[in-house]
């Protein structure tokens, strides 16, 4: 049989190539060809024929990867995840949503600046193409449930923009918590009429008067928000039309921080209540460190927009691995998934992976040494966001790189020189 797609097929199979993709993603080293290394080391391992180390193969490989399969598959992992929760690790029976955005770095190519460009301030063939990441984690484990890309600038382009893309997510009976930004007037009415709660910080364009609606107590009241008269650009006339005239809601003031809620009832929600839920929205922060700092999703590395999201798809499918591993510790060892380290985890399972063991040969031992690896209780931690090792003294890359290099080769180094 002649080389060719065939061949590639039988030694990079989908099922091969997404567990090549993934393993790739929680690796210090990322690289195509440490996957590649990998994997014909480990057919050697299993007796099977050597192979080709060259990364071609398995970059087609990545390439024929369906994105929606990867997509579904995401989405299934971290809802089956957050279904599984423990009651005792909900809020108040309640299963809670965070969602916050964040920027990513791709490659400086045409195909990613045509769709994600680079911040305007940026000279031409200097900067790198800028996209903007919205998320949906669950608080209760920290399964991502969904996620929408798009460009950092431009039409549609911001959080509430790509927020509606991830709403399908959401289920009846679910609470979303996140910051003063997505305390929007037609958001709220999407999601109230799909039967979610809100919990959100107050707007700061949107004063908060507490001697109007009806008082529930110290500066905690019910109000009306009448539809505003004007509507934005995405928003359809009929959409509006169809928009409810006002909506109600109740305010309050806990801890110096005016919040808005969906959650009406005093007798069943103090408070309190509310102050202690927002301090769990503090973990949406550290989600996305250990995606972008732990996974290394804060620069994606392929080509295309296209290869970028799919990804980004598989840096989220490997992470809800991940949490799933940490969530049956948890359950197995009594205590809060939150309490357990994600990059303890991530380490572990590399290593076992590395030593040809699975998630299902002697599960017990591993859950047990994942759960012995507690994150600690350290309230009021604030750390300077601050360097103190100094980078190199090499001067900023202020012309495109193809340019500079011509330089180089005619004049040499300039820096060198002084």
């Amino acid at each position: 049989m002649a080389k060719g797609e065939v061949a590639g097929e039988r030694l990079y199979p989908p099922t091969t190539t997404l567990s090549m993709f993934m393993r790739q993603t929680l690796g210090a080293d990322a690289t195509c060809q440490k996957a590649v290394n990998g994997w014909a080391a480990q057919r050697a391992a299993d007796g099977l024929r050597a192979c080709s180390v060259r990364t071609g193969g398995y970059c087609r490989a990545r390439q024929r990867l369906p994105l929606e399969m990867v997509s579904a598959l995401t989405r299934h992992t971290g809802r089956l995840l957050s279904q599984k929760a423990q009651t005792r690790w909900l809020w108040r029976g309640r299963a809670v949503t965070l969602v916050d955005g964040t920027g990513l770095s791709t490659p400086d190519t045409p195909e990613n600046q045509a769709v994600c460009p680079q911040p305007s301030t940026q000279a031409t063939g200097v900067g790198f193409p800028l996209a903007r990441l919205v998320m949906l984690i669950c608080v209760a484990t920290g399964a991502a449930l969904d996620a929408a890309i798009g460009p950092h600038l431009g039409k549609g382009s911001g959080e509430l923009g790509l927020v509606r893309q991830v709403l399908g997510s959401l289920r009846p009976g679910d609470v979303m918590l996140a910051d003063a930004l997505y305390c929007n007037y037609f958001l709220i009415a999407t999601l109230m009429a799909a039967g979610v709660d809100v919990l959100f910080e107050q707007n700061g364009s949107r004063s908060t008067d507490f001697r109007r609606g009806r008082s529930l107590g110290t500066r905690d009241h019910i109000v009306r928000w009448p539809k505003p008269a004007s509507w934005p650009q995405w928003m359809t006339d009929e959409q509006y039309a169809n928009a409810p005239d006002e909506i109600v809601l109740r305010e309050c003031k806990v801890a110096h921080q005016v919040l808005v809620t969906t959650l009406l009832d005093p007798r069943r929600v103090s408070k309190d209540d509310f102050s202690e839920l927002c301090a769990q929205r503090w973990n949406v922060e550290l989600d996305l460190r250990n995606l972008k700092t732990t996974t290394g999703i804060d620069v994606l590395r392929c080509q295309t927009p296209q290869m970028n999201d799919k990804q980004l798809r598989v840096h989220l499918l490997a992470y809800n691995v991940i949490r799933l591993l940490m969530a049956q510790a948890a359950s197995n060892a009594d205590v809060d998934p939150r309490n357990l380290s994600f990059k303890h985890t991530v380490q572990l399972w590399t290593q076992w992976v590395a030593c040809g063991l699975s998630a299902t040969h002697d599960s017990g031992r591993l859950f047990v040494l994942i759960a012995q690896c507690q994150v600690g209780h350290r309230p009021g931690r604030i750390e300077p966001r601050m360097r103190k090792r100094r980078p190199k003294p090499y001067p900023r890359l202020k012309t495109p790189r193809a340019h500079s290099r011509r330089q180089v080769q005619r004049h040499g180094h300039a820096w060198a020189t002084k």
